[in-house]
């Protein structure tokens, strides 16, 4: 399809239709200084106090990246070695460590999703924080909400939660309290519209056989922004983020990393973040544009890798010095990554670096590219204490049972023969890491591809876990892990008593193709044949049990009618403990609970959204208008009315529950206040001095090559910049020097905007029974009908995950706030409550609500 958006998928919405054509930016400055808001005060006073002290060269070395592969880290900042301030180490990813040893291998964020527990969410982000802590990682880079999963064949869905944004914005947060808890800052990724990996980089585009001079742009109206995509990073910021990372895409045609009205406005004045921003690797465009548009530290700190030029380090000291840039921006810059460093506790927690990323070697160069300073890189530090049982349980807890026909499951390992197929089932012949960054669909699909995934330290695969519970009692066991063994596969699936075939589909980053799939998928079917291997077993066994690993949404034929497939499980990508967890589900130590996090859809048509798969612009900026609206996933089909095949929060029990008894009580509560006032002026910290023959090279100063520094080379800046377009006008938008006091957004006044906005109006109860044979564990699942003629049918606001025993009862509990329930306002450009009435719903999910009651 050549556009992004099918024809009957447009929003209802004029706002949203139109595309936002001519789809443009509006500028917005001068870059908000952070104040130190809610629990940040602290922290703040802290970095002004540290910032006093620094020299401008030192400034700026907090900014900027020593370039890539300068460092051990995917990501290092300059040092302040004056101060005993190291450099700092940004390190991949949202799984776990990457590019190193003896960390863990935890389950994707999708599978977080899926338990729809906020409870793990924490648990592993802490445990991944406490893993990053241990290997010497300041700045953790993850979690994502951005993809958010507009369309199903995006690359890196898998990495965020759920296209949902009440559902990826509850998880995100506690995620990032975990990672944060833990004493080392989160990074809140990638922002904004960042939703597909085709055209995201010009070089890398044209690696593919297309050329085009800018990145995609992401079209995206004011409502659209506000009520589906900022929604999650509005929660990230609530819950305290450290950091924020722009992406590669354009938004409505201006780079994110220069973005102003996304960054200044949207993010550091509507949202009151009180973090610093920092540029995906390579997505910084511009020097000063970038500075007054938001951005407050480059990484990884060249202009393109391993080049040795950079936007900042020298060129910022310059543009400082000449007034482009003034102090009170770089001093902002500087007091926001310092209080996030506080913030965090990282002076109590700081652990000195020891690992590499370039090498699993002991010894290798300190300066990998620059092929210097040889010596201990890798101390091999183990730092997985006991997680991997945290990890099972959440494979466990993020198992979706889709279908189970006359309790086929659980099995007792007693079944006469087990068999098991597909090569998803097996162990990738290399090894578990025998693809660079998990660049292949070798073996079991537990991890995707990409820069945000990690080692495994081992990989239980689902051929291993199953026989060991065979053997264990006694039964008899047999595998065929070659897709293409087609007369084997028949033979075997004829003599079995229980089949159990094993599927994938595999996406990453667009930096890997993989089978022809450059990062985002080609299609939703299952890979390596998969599809031939289920229906020849089906078509020889009539208990055939399908269990999918897979990045998203798949096309299952017509598998869920399929008589002789009598269960089917989503289990994602669960990391190291795979096997064990599927295991623990299929024999039934673990009652399934989890839920889709997505629709499963019968073609990709009926999502309403696609990927550009083709540049649209004449070798331009390839143009994405999101032209749905918020009519994504579940929203888009409840809207069209088209029947999924299986619903948006579904999931079956090996118990079943019912619903009664719901209850809704109004909160007193006042009116909701535009923020108003007036900003104090932009402070400044410290004298810098206008002589450059302070900031040279020092005398008999050895410069690593490749290596990013603040220095000036030479007395004449115009000589130093190396720019022949140097002192030219129309570098410096209006008002971007302003450091006099502002007026504050409407929408704003606190970390995630307005705080009236999070007043709790409604507070919601409801029984949940257990009416099966076992205990189990049930979502509910509340969901709010706004009642205006551009709102979805229903959005989900809240869940609760409740354990509930045998012929017992729970009470699902749950607040409904003023955001809840309110729509955006482009007019007012804030948040209001229409008129429209309004319903609650409660269930399990989007498409089973028995329960409903208007909001008085």
């Amino acid at each position: 399809f050549p556009n992004a958006t099918y024809p009957n998928a447009t929003s209802p919405n004029p706002i949203a239709a139109q595309g936002t054509e001519p789809a443009l930016s509006p500028p917005f400055y001068p870059s908000p200084w952070g104040e130190g808001t809610g629990d940040w005060a602290s922290a703040y006073a802290r970095a002004r106090t540290f910032v006093s002290q620094l020299t401008l060269l030192e400034k700026v070395n907090l900014t900027t990246g020593v370039g890539w592969q300068g460092e051990r880290c995917v990501g290092q900042t300059g040092a302040i070695p004056r101060l005993g301030f190291r450099s700092l180490c940004l390190q991949d990813s949202p799984l776990g460590v990457r590019n190193t040893d003896y960390n863990s291998a935890f389950p994707a964020g999708v599978n977080v999703a899926a338990t729809f527990d906020r409870g793990l969410a924490y648990a592993r982000g802490q445990a991944m924080g406490q893993e990053h802590r241990g290997k010497g990682v300041d700045i953790v880079l993850g979690p994502v909400a951005g993809p958010l999963g507009r369309s199903p064949e995006g690359g890196r869905n898998w990495e965020g939660f759920s296209p949902d944004p009440a559902l990826t914005g509850t998880l995100m947060a506690e995620t990032i309290r975990g990672i944060q808890d833990a004493g080392v800052m989160a990074c809140a990724k990638h922002y904004v519209g960042n939703e597909q990996e085709h055209f995201r980089q010009a070089p890398e585009t044209a690696n593919n056989g297309y050329t085009i001079n800018d990145s995609l742009s992401s079209n995206i109206d004011d409502v659209t922004m506000h009520e589906t995509y900022l929604w999650p990073f509005a929660d990230a910021v609530r819950a305290g983020v450290g950091s924020v990372m722009c992406s590669y895409n354009l938004l409505n045609n201006s780079y994110a990393c220069q973005n102003s009205y996304l960054l200044n406005y949207l993010l550091k004045g509507e949202l009151g973040f009180q973090g610093f921003v920092l540029s995906d690797w390579a997505a910084q465009h511009s020097g000063v544009g970038a500075a007054l548009g938001g951005l407050d530290m480059t990484m990884p700190g060249d202009a393109s890798f391993d080049s040795g030029n950079s936007f900042w380090g020298s060129n910022l000291t310059i543009a400082v010095l000449n007034g482009t840039v003034p102090q009170w921006r770089l001093d902002d810059m500087a007091v926001r990554i310092v209080a996030a460093w506080y913030y965090v506790g990282r002076d109590n927690n700081s652990v000195p670096i020891n690992f590499d990323s370039w090498t699993l070697d002991t010894f290798g160069f300190q300066h990998y590219v620059a092929k210097q300073a040889y010596g201990l890189v890798n101390e091999h530090v183990d730092v997985r204490a006991e997680h991997t049982n945290l990890i099972r349980q959440i494979g466990s807890a993020s198992v979706v049972l889709l279908k189970n026909v006359n309790n086929a499951l659980p099995l007792t390992g007693k079944e006469k023969l087990t068999a098991v197929f597909g090569n998803d089932a097996g162990g990738n012949p290399t090894g578990p890491n025998g693809c660079p960054d998990r660049g292949c669909d070798n073996g079991t699909l537990a991890m995707a591809w990409g820069s945000g995934v990690a080692n495994f330290p081992f990989l239980v695969t689902p051929e291993t876990a199953i026989q060991n519970e065979v053997v264990n009692q006694n039964g008899a066991f047999q595998s065929i892990t070659d897709n293409l063994a087609g007369p084997q596969i028949l033979s075997l699936a004829s003599q079995a008593t229980v089949a159990i075939v094993f599927v994938n589909a595999d996406a990453g980053e667009g930096f890997i193709t993989v089978d022809g799939n450059t990062g985002d998928r080609n299609n939703l079917t299952f890979w390596q044949g998969g599809d031939t291997v289920v229906q020849n077993v089906s078509s020889q066994c009539n208990n055939t049990i399908l269990v999918m690993h897979t990045v998203g949404p798949v096309l299952l034929s017509n598998y869920s009618e399929n008589p002789n497939i009598t269960a089917i499980l989503w289990a994602g990508l669960p990391g190291e403990q795979s096997g064990n967890s599927i295991a623990d589900i299929l024999y039934g130590r673990v009652n399934p609970g989890a839920k889709l996090p997505f629709t499963m859809g019968a073609t990709r048509e009926d999502y309403g959204t696609d990927l550009l798969y083709v540049p649209n612009n004449d070798g331009g900026s390839p143009q994405v208008s999101f032209t749905e609206g918020n009519f994504i996933d579940y929203r888009a089909f409840d809207r069209a009315g088209i029947q999924p095949v299986y619903p948006f929060g579904y999931g079956l029990s090996y118990t079943t529950f019912s619903f009664s008894n719901l209850k809704v009580s109004k909160v007193n509560v006042g009116p909701y206040t535009p923020t108003t006032g007036r900003t104090p002026a932009a402070p400044s910290f410290g004298n810098i001095t206008n002589n450059t023959g302070d900031y040279q090279f020092p005398s008999n100063f050895s410069a690593v090559p490749l290596y990013i520094y603040p220095y000036v080379n030479g007395s004449d800046l115009k000589t130093a910049s190396g720019e022949e377009d140097y002192g030219l006008p129309g570098f410096v938008p209006a008002g971007s020097q302003d450091g006099s006091p502002q007026p504050r957004v409407a929408a704003g006044g606190a970390p995630g905007g307005n705080p009236q906005l999070y007043d709790v109006l409604y507070q919601v109860s409801a029984t949940v029974t257990n009416t099966g044979r076992v205990p189990g564990e049930e979502v509910a699942q509340l969901y709010i009908s706004l009642g205006g003629p551009y709102d979805p049918k229903v959005v989900l606001r809240n869940f609760q995950r409740l354990s509930i025993g045998l012929n017992c009862s729970a009470t699902f509990t749950a607040d409904i706030t003023r955001r809840d329930i309110s729509n955006w306002d482009t007019a007012s450009q804030n948040w209001v409550i229409s008129s429209s009435p309004k319903t609650v719903y409660v269930g399990n999910s989007s498409r089973n609500l028995p329960l409903s009651a208007p909001l008085p």
